[in-house]
């Protein structure tokens, strides 16, 4: 009988009660919506490198060695020589080893030299692989695979010419010895989308002709010449390593950091992706926080709103009073009312979420590479929901305090 009397409540006040609904709406779905962006920008965090067990450079600090080997942010302090990779890659439980330099760049983008063995052993997405959009892969010395947003940025196609340029924002270039877009990648998401991706082998030939950073004057080697040259690198930035038993990864792991020859580091990128977002996790809590005020903003309006009915209403508590109803009946009615506005906004909000995630799912995974999954809400979502509700009929407790001390003082004859 309660619950009915206040939908009919609701329902003769529905203007008003509609646009606390949709206040309350909106908010839940913005606070929803920022923790399947946190839970989606997370997932997609984790999954920039997949199915590679160790990855290893020069000694400096894990964060360090994955932002320069997998997020191209920042440089190496120092390279791995040629001898030590080969007997890292020589070891019992190394299955496989892929080198990657950098250090070039072409306009604001990073080129990292690697071998093939880059584009079938880098997975991304819990084990996606690359794919090309355009063409293929290097056949050539002087060929490059460019990612995405180098394509489309830049406007390149199949064939067109690429300059690399000496170092990071360097105004040298080796004009000399121009690349050429054999392999245009699709989007991953990842920085994948923002690389220049050469053969290990061309950034040795780029580099023949220079000495301590500079070109050398009057030395020109032509790129046939080249091509007959033995091009091992001397040293490399660093690389990623699949072990052919997963017990083994911590032995190897120990054998590399406790290398003699010279200072190595091997991190597991996992572990490394958890310490990165656990530095960077600070905004998700702001975001969070912000969301959550949103939503309580929501709920402070609609006690206000129902506050400001009450001097309205209390004709219609004098009616219900004659017609036997207690004062309690009249401070629960108002908490119902409030629940029921709550429970409505939070439900039409996970609706609008879900809607919104729908339409825009592809476009966001295209335009920022984030997978946002649509699924069942999660128990933490429900809680949301649940919470809101709770919050609701909660808030709602104020006025009804204030509607039942009105029907005390008024009894059955509302004063004016």
């Amino acid at each position: 009988m309660l619950t009915r009397l206040a939908f009919r409540s609701l329902i003769a006040r529905r203007i008003t009660v509609g646009l606390t609904i949709l206040s309350i709406a909106l908010s839940v779905a913005l606070f929803m919506g920022v923790e399947k962006v946190r839970t989606g920008a997370k997932g997609s965090f984790a999954d920039t490198i997949s199915d590679t067990d160790l990855i290893v450079g020069a000694r400096s600090g894990s964060v360090q060695l994955l932002l320069y080997s997998v997020f191209r942010i920042g440089n190496a302090t120092n390279n791995i020589t040629w001898q030590s990779y080969q007997e890292i890659a020589e070891r019992p439980e190394v299955d496989w080893m892929v080198p990657i330099s950098l250090g070039d760049s072409h306009h604001q983008f990073r080129v990292m030299g690697t071998t093939e063995a880059y584009f079938d052993r880098y997975h991304f997405r819990g084990g996606r692989s690359l794919s090309f959009a355009q063409g293929g892969r290097m056949d050539d010395l002087f060929d490059a695979v460019i990612g995405a947003d180098v394509a489309r940025e830049l406007g390149y196609e199949l064939g067109d010419p690429i300059v690399v340029a000496h170092g990071i924002a360097s105004f040298t270039e080796h004009d000399d010895l121009p690349f050429r877009v054999a392999g245009i990648l699709d989007r991953t998401g990842t920085p994948v989308d923002r690389t220049v991706i050469v053969g290990l082998d061309a950034i040795t030939a780029i580099h023949v002709d220079w000495q301590g950073g500079a070109r050398a004057p009057g030395q020109t080697t032509p790129a046939e010449e080249l091509r007959q040259m033995d091009l091992t690198p001397d040293a490399v930035t660093a690389a990623m390593v699949g072990v052919k038993n997963r017990i083994q990864i911590f032995q190897l792991q120990r054998w590399i950091n406790e290398y003699p020859s010279e200072p190595l580091l091997a991190v597991l990128p996992g572990v490394a992706l958890q310490e990165l977002w656990g530095i960077v996790g600070i905004a998700e809590t702001a975001l969070i926080g912000v969301s959550g005020m949103v939503v309580a903003t929501a709920l402070i309006g609609m006690a206000a709103m129902i506050f400001s009915g009450l001097n309205e209403r209390r004709r219609e508590m004098a009616i219900l009073r004659a017609n036997g109803a207690r004062p309690l009946t009249i401070m629960g009615l108002l908490t119902l009312e409030a629940a029921m506005m709550a429970l409505a906004g939070a439900l039409l909000g996970a609706v609008m979420l879900y809607l919104g995630l729908w339409l825009a799912q592809p476009w966001i995974d295209a335009a920022f590479g984030l997978y946002l999954t649509i699924d069942a809400p999660s128990a933490r979502e429900g809680m949301v929901l649940v919470t809101v509700v709770l919050a609701g009929a909660a808030t709602g407790l104020l006025p009804a305090l204030r509607a039942y001390r009105l029907s005390l003082a008024d009894g059955m004859t509302p004063r004016t």
